[in-house]
Formats: C-alpha cells, structure tokens, sequence
C-alpha cells in the first residue's frame, strides 16, 4: 500500500458521507473531491501522510503557497472550507482531535457587486410573443427566475407537486436540500399557466419535473443557458446574458425597494445574511434618513410650543 492509503480512504468516506448523508448536489460534491485532491497531494509532498498529523501551521503554509501562487481569495477561502468540513467529520468519526483549519482565515476578498439588468432590459428579455411550445416554457423558465430569484439547479429540479399556482407560492430544494417557500410573481404565473396547458404535449406521461425538454424529459442546465442566450441575442442584449444573472437583478431590485435584508436573505435562501449583503447598494443618504427616522438615540424632539 501506498502512503496515501489512509489520506485517500477517509478523504473516500468524507465524500461518501456528503453524498448519501447530507445529500448535497453532485456539482457540490466535486468542488469537494477537487479541493480535497489538491490539499492531499500537498500533504504528501510535504512528508504528511495522515490527516492527524496536519496542524495550524501546516495550513497556514498552504494558505501561503497558494496566495503567492496568484490563487483568488475565494478559492482558498473555498478551499478552507472543504478542509474544515473534513475534519468536523473526522472529529465526529474519533480520527481526529482538533481541527488545524478552524480559525484560519483566507487573504481578503474584494467584494464587487453583481452584475444586475434594469428594469427596461427585463421588459425587452422578457417580451416573449411566440406561442410554440418551447417558447411558453423559456417564457415561464425566464418570468420565474426573475419573479423568485430561484438558483439554475434550483428551477432545474421543480417538479410539478413543488407550485401552487392559485396561492402563487413555489417550494424550493436549495444547497444542502433546504426546502423555502417562495411567492411566484403575477407575470411569472401567467407564463406558467400558459405553459402548463401545453406541457403535456411535450412530456413523458411519467416525467414529474415542471420544465422539461424537447425530449419530454427534466430539461438539463445547458439547455436554459443556450436558450436564455439565445433570446438575448434576439432581443438585441449588448452583453453575456446568464441564469444567476436574473437572480441578481431580483435581489438587488427587491432590496432597492424595499430595504429589508433580512427578507431577501430568505427569498435567496442564503444561510449567512453577510453573503445577501453584497446586493446592499442602498445610498448613503437613504440609509441616513431611515436612521434618523428609527434609532432612539437619532429621532429629533418635536418642536416646542411656547
């Protein structure tokens, strides 16, 4: 047996145990097993040959290569994390005592804010007037998107039992199969009406998934990419158009209007209202007023009456 028998083996359960116990997506599951690759075949390079034996200063040394490697941030900040989440499971397991990545941070990331359509670019995206089949559905995949702020996997995997059309309200599965109820928007309901009346010519009579190809099977990601691409250049778009795209414009028009974070956080099913926060780009002078209307310290006395 190799050095690397033991390294590999739990590194196997790990991503066993991501899998068939927390259930989280394939894609997911391989950010994992490609992270975990690359931090093993450091780990032996450096003499290591079990997980035990990694400290604190070991993965700060692998913090370092890695940044003066010109790796982002985001991706050793990922990397980290596929680390701590090995060793919270090896801990649970008794093969380790401590976790040597718990505390350590990545190089600072310089946040930037979404790209985001406005309002006059949906309108033009969204003027879809045909009425063959795959056309209504592009339409209802397009008017959900934007209407729920739902991920591509997320619309992917809907199946018909997941909306309520008469309440408007939409169950969502979302990473590490979450499940929130989302409002469907008035737009975004009639395009799915008009597409549920023809989505029984196109799908296979045992297929349970809303969106469904050519083929009459769940329709695949590549598939929405293509499409979506392909109405912006019908529409005449003057830049990539992409899924998450419509994600981004839903949070950042809803939080324009409205101001409420926490409440876009729950829509977007975020775990962490920090990740919600890069859609924050309310004006300094809107957050001052609502400030001086709502803090007790700020609110000014009404004026005396002599």
């Amino acid at each position: 047996m190799g050095d690397d028998t033991r390294l590999r083996e739990w590194q196997r359960r790990f991503l066993h145990h991501l899998q068939h116990e927390r259930r989280l997506s394939p894609h997911t599951i391989k950010n994992y097993s490609r992270d975990l690759d690359l931090i093993s075949s450091w780990l032996l390079d450096s003499g290591l040959n079990n997980w035990q034996d990694l400290s604190p200063h070991h993965v700060r040394s692998f913090v370092a290569k890695r940044h003066r490697s010109g790796i982002s941030g985001k991706t050793i900040q990922r990397e980290l994390s596929s680390l701590r989440s090995l060793f919270r499971y090896l801990q649970r397991e008794g093969e380790a005592e401590n976790n040597p990545a718990q505390g350590i941070k990545a190089p600072k990331i310089k946040r930037r804010l979404p790209a985001t359509l406005d309002s006059d670019q949906l309108s033009s995206l969204l003027d879809i007037s045909d009425d063959s089949p795959l056309s209504l559905r592009d339409l209802a995949m397009l008017e959900l998107f934007y209407s729920s702020g739902l991920r591509l996997a997320e619309l992917v995997s809907l199946n018909l039992h997941d909306m309520d059309l008469k309440s408007a309200i939409l169950e969502v599965t979302g990473k590490g199969a979450k499940t929130r109820q989302v409002p469907i928007g008035r737009k975004a309901v009639e395009a799915l009406q008009k597409w549920i009346k023809v989505r029984g010519g196109l799908a296979k009579p045992d297929e349970a998934a809303l969106f469904v190809s050519s083929r009459g099977k769940r329709i695949h990601p590549r598939t929405i990419q293509q499409r979506l691409k392909q109405w912006a250049l019908k529409h005449g778009a003057s830049r990539s158009i992409h899924p998450h795209l419509l994600r981004h414009s839903f949070a950042s028009h809803l939080l324009e209007s409205s101001g409420d974070l926490r409440a876009v956080q729950e829509l977007l099913g975020h775990a962490d209202i920090s990740t919600t926060q890069i859609y924050t780009h309310l004006d300094f002078q809107h957050l001052a007023n609502v400030y001086d209307k709502a803090h007790p310290r700020a609110k000014r006395k009404k004026d005396n009456k002599d």
